[in-house]
């Protein structure tokens, strides 16, 4: 599980605001980061850990709306709550197409906020230990020796250990061991177990995607 810190990061341009809802998150434990525009967010950075933005839709420049779609071109993955008072149906189909979370107008209820803001922490909590588990997982691969990777790539073919040897010009005997190697150092369990992290690796194609599909991202 994540260890580091979860923050929750309010930008609104209303210091009235920032404060009471800075208070609010802070009363019930929650670390909490408050700034008045896009351009602070930017200059301070992402926290490390666990993150949900609190955004309002209006903002001096930038407006949060325009900020949504610069993280979604980013391929930035953010969990993001809206707040405004001044939102309207379009504005908040907008959010919530581009991948917000919730879309709250002012006043709303605190409970409401929270609630959004659990869930927010939850899924990006989720996506830090991914993003950690995908690190160990390119770091395990990496220390495979150029001759591991080959005998690797043979034997999620589905390949034997004795063709194996006939392909790649080396003994069975020598085929076993590196093999034996990379079971080791990926900590693979069985071959499956193998091939699912080569899919996560993007070392072969994922056999839940179509075959058409496989041809086009090829």
């Amino acid at each position: 599980m994540t260890d580091l810190q979860p923050t929750v990061v309010i930008v609104d341009d209303d210091s009235e605001v920032r404060d009471a809802l800075g208070s609010l998150l802070q009363s019930v434990g929650l670390e909490v980061k408050t700034l008045a525009s896009v351009p602070e967010f930017l200059k301070s950075g992402r926290p490390d850990g666990p993150t949900c933005l609190v955004l309002d839709v209006r903002l001096p420049g930038q407006s949060g709306l325009d900020f949504q779609r610069q993280l979604s071109a980013a391929n930035i993955d953010m969990p993001i709550i809206f707040i405004t008072a001044h939102g309207d149906i379009p504005m908040s189909v907008q959010a919530m197409k581009g991948g917000a979370l919730e879309f709250l107008t002012k006043p709303f209820r605190d409970q409401e906020l929270l609630d959004a803001i659990q869930l927010g922490l939850e899924r990006d909590r989720a996506r830090c230990d991914n993003e950690r588990a995908l690190a160990g997982l390119r770091e395990r691969f990496e220390a495979l020796t150029p001759r591991e990777r080959e005998v690797m790539k043979e034997v999620l073919k589905g390949r034997l250990n004795k063709q194996i040897a006939g392909d790649i010009g080396i003994s069975e005997v020598t085929v076993k061991f590196h093999r034996g190697q990379v079971m080791r150092k990926m900590e693979a369990s069985s071959v499956p177990d193998l091939a699912r992290m080569a899919q996560r690796l993007k070392l072969m194609p994922d056999p839940a995607q179509p075959t058409s599909a496989r041809a086009r991202n090829s």
